[in-house]
């Protein structure tokens, strides 16, 4: 994700602490189960605030005591089925699974044994995609009866942003939109290992959008209003835009919809004659990691990168080398010119 694009930084942000856990319930008369649910981690689509609603299954020892059950949220914070579920009388522990959202754009199955989503595929728009987020603990009656379960939550995907600048004061740069490409689209999380296993489907995930971006000395977020991208943790390999200007092999590769033009005014990138091309791409190969969120700080200051590998020309230079001159003076050269001095 180098070369003619320029200085181009990304930095893998890990998540951030832990939210404050809810306060301690008052004690219940009954014995029904009941969970105090919180993130491990946070990230834009869920955090404490908004997750209202849980997916749980429990286990008593090798019996399945209710799966697929739905807790949500009351007003103290405990989150509740309805019907109710109850702690065993005689303090047996019990295993418990849970995830969220209910439906995750997948096929779900949490049995004893096994507990996978498989073919689980990011939405196509960015903005449709979810996060998924999962939970697993075990407890009893004598020891959270009261309180309620604790229950701390994991992000299983990655989040993305994009961020852009320039420095460089002799062209305005605009953009109006951003592609993620060709990371692996498919995959099944096993619960027990908390490990994703990738099919071999790929994708371009797209954000345009008609309000231009204008970029400056300091990065800018250039998602759109579609938000970040949450996608399946992987090891990406990228874009080789030299030997695969076409990208045959699916290389990985961020581009965005961009327009150059001098401060003068001429049009620089599309290029003149040529508007199909309208997307700049560099080659990725970050390892995504599960529950962190990756910001690519893209720096035009000294390149544009290379013509997507969707537009005609693509792999070519979007900019060549910093215009630069050889300056030679010639030497006077010497004419003489006869002038007769008259006076009549």
């Amino acid at each position: 994700m180098k070369k003619t694009f320029g200085i181009l930084s990304f930095a893998a942000l890990l998540s951030l602490a832990s939210c404050a856990k809810e306060e301690p319930v008052n004690s219940y008369k009954g014995d029904k189960i009941s969970f105090r649910a919180e993130m491990g981690t946070r990230a834009t689509e869920t955090t404490n605030a908004n997750l209202n609603s849980i997916r749980v299954a429990a286990f008593l020892g090798n019996q399945t005591l209710f799966k697929d059950v739905d807790f949500n949220r009351g007003s103290d914070n405990v989150f509740t089925s309805n019907p109710e579920y109850y702690w065993p009388g005689d303090n047996s522990t019990l295993d418990f699974v849970a995830y969220a959202p209910a439906s995750t754009g997948g096929t779900m199955s949490i049995e004893k044994d096994s507990k996978k989503l498989t073919d689980f595929s990011p939405a196509q728009n960015i903005s449709d995609q979810i996060d998924f987020i999962t939970s697993s603990a075990s407890g009893s009656k004598e020891t959270n009866e009261d309180s309620g379960m604790e229950l701390v939550f994991d992000h299983r995907l990655s989040q993305i942003e994009i961020n852009a600048k320039s420095e460089n004061t002799a062209y305005i740069f605009k953009i109006t939109g951003i592609r993620i490409g060709q990371p692996v689209s498919k995959g099944t999380y096993d619960f027990d290992s908390n490990n994703w296993s990738l099919d071999s489907e790929k994708a371009i995930y797209e954000e345009t959008y008609t309000t231009p971006v204008t970029l400056t000395a300091d990065p800018v977020n250039v998602m759109g209003a579609g938000g970040n991208a949450i996608l399946i943790p992987q090891q990406l390999t990228g874009w080789d835009p030299e030997s695969d200007a076409a990208n045959n092999n699916q290389g990985a590769y961020l581009s965005v919809k961009l327009q150059i033009n001098s401060q003068a005014g001429a049009q620089v990138y599309p290029f003149p004659g040529d508007a199909n091309c309208t997307w700049a791409a560099i080659p990725i190969d970050t390892k995504w990691e599960p529950g962190k969120k990756y910001v690519y700080n893209l720096d035009l200051t000294h390149g544009g990168g290379y013509v997507d590998p969707k537009d005609p020309q693509p792999g070519k230079p979007v900019l060549g080398g910093p215009i630069k001159f050889t300056v030679d003076v010639t030497d006077w050269s010497p004419s003489q010119v006869d002038t007769p001095m008259k006076t009549n």
